[in-house]
């Protein structure tokens, strides 16, 4: 099987379990999914659903946040892990959203990659889910099922989004990245699957990865 019929297959399958692609982080706009985002490293989305309510009604712009002390954010979403290190980022990127960008989310690659704690996975989900622009931000977990539906031999990240790029329509690329996670977490765990257990895993005739 071929790495486009097995792209086909993936893209196939995860169309008809998943046909609503749902944010899995909850937010009001661009800003509140900038920050929502870059608090989910390292932290599952459950739990930043758990702390954001409480962090945006002490503030949900970043005319407000910039003047929140930092020890405040700091406190509010620790259970969300590196809390020193993402208090301050979103501090620093609400400063310069307000004074760089008029207090808006940039819908520019460039720019928010170069805000504080703001990365190219970050960055690319914003594009997509908040502005709607095509991209395909991969993460650990969906690097590990492509390398497993060997749709990627990348030894990084950057190169299975690369890859992932060239096997399936730009119109998909949105949606497929969530219907990805979606599948990961449902049915083809790290430890749950061997490469062979889950339904998709076993259409595709893989052997233990």
């Amino acid at each position: 099987m071929t790495r486009a019929e097995r792209a086909r297959i993936v893209g196939e399958r995860l169309e008809e379990l998943y046909p609503e692609t749902p944010i899995p982080l909850d937010h009001r706009d661009a800003y509140t999914l900038l920050v929502a985002v870059l608090l989910s490293a390292q932290c599952t989305d459950v739990r930043v659903n758990q702390v954001t309510p409480a962090l945006f009604d002490l503030a949900d712009n970043p005319r407000d946040m910039m003047n929140v002390p930092v020890e405040r954010i700091r406190e509010i979403i620790r259970p969300c892990g590196l809390s020193p290190r993402k208090s301050s980022a979103i501090s620093e990127l609400s400063r310069i959203l307000v004074e760089e960008h008029g207090g808006e989310v940039p819908a520019d690659m460039e720019a928010l990659e170069r805000l504080p704690g703001v990365g190219h996975k970050t960055a690319s989900v914003v594009m997509a889910q908040a502005f709607g622009v095509p991209a395909f931000p991969v993460d650990t977990h969906i690097h590990r099922l492509a390398k497993r539906w060997r749709l990627s031999s990348g030894k990084n990240v950057v190169q299975t989004e690369k890859d992932l790029k060239k096997l399936f329509p730009r119109d998909r690329w949105n949606r497929l990245h969530l219907q990805i996670i979606f599948y990961g977490r449902e049915h083809c765990t790290a430890r749950g699957c061997d490469g062979r257990s889950c339904p998709l895993c076993r259409e595709l005739n893989l052997k233990i990865s």
